[in-house]
């Protein structure tokens, strides 16, 4: 099966860079329902950043206004879903290479029963060539 590659929009949080950080943004997300298609945490200048994707961005800010979070975004990035295999994140990074686009950050992982993702993010200027580049739908 080919890969699925698709635009996605990202909401981003800053949060102390404490233990126990992630669960408490994750937990009133769940209790509301908001399906997440990635999730990513990081460090950032002395706080951490938590990238969370989702098709349900009016969901996410209803439950970021309840909690008095401040959300950047939505921001774009490119997630590719398909069968895991040698080579699986290669193909993608080498097409945006072609085309001369940085990748600012990726993250992957074999998602089991034999899948993987990929979320990439790129500058924005350089969105609309990546996603052509990929075939993002």
């Amino acid at each position: 099966m080919a890969d699925r590659v698709r635009k996605v929009s990202y909401f981003k949080l800053a949060v102390p860079a404490r233990a126990g950080q992630a669960a408490r943004v994750l937990a009133p997300l769940r209790e509301a329902g908001v399906d997440l298609l990635a999730f990513s945490g990081f460090p950032r200048r002395g706080k951490a950043q938590i990238d969370l994707v989702t098709d349900q961005g009016a969901a996410l800010r209803r439950v970021a206004r309840r909690e008095g979070w401040r959300l950047a975004g939505p921001k774009r990035g490119l997630l590719v879903q398909g069968d895991d295999r040698v080579g699986a994140v290669h193909r993608h990074v080498q097409r945006l290479a072609d085309a001369r686009i940085n990748v600012t950050a990726a993250d992957a992982v074999a998602a089991g029963g034999g899948r993987f993702g990929l979320i990439l993010w790129v500058k924005p200027g350089d969105f609309a060539r990546a996603a052509r580049a990929l075939h993002a739908r």
